[in-house]
């Protein structure tokens, strides 16, 4: 099964966190999706409800545990 891009069409980097408005993803995991497998693209997924309630812990770091460059 593929996974969905969780792109929400509200695209805006914030200065302050790196991340998009609408989707909570960082500039290299937007432009990764297209490479990663479907467990790479989970991974970020799984981060994105806590960036959505804004977390301390689910920072622009997790980039490289999800396996995004």
């Amino acid at each position: 099964m593929t996974v969905a891009s969780p792109c929400t069409q509200v695209c805006a980097i914030a200065e302050a966190t790196g991340r998009c408005a609408g989707c909570q993803r960082t500039l290299a995991e937007i432009a990764a999706l297209g490479v990663l497998d479907d467990d790479a693209k989970r991974a970020v997924l799984a981060l994105l409800p806590a960036r959505h309630r804004g977390d301390s812990d689910s920072g622009i770091e997790a980039d490289s545990e999800a396996g995004a460059p």
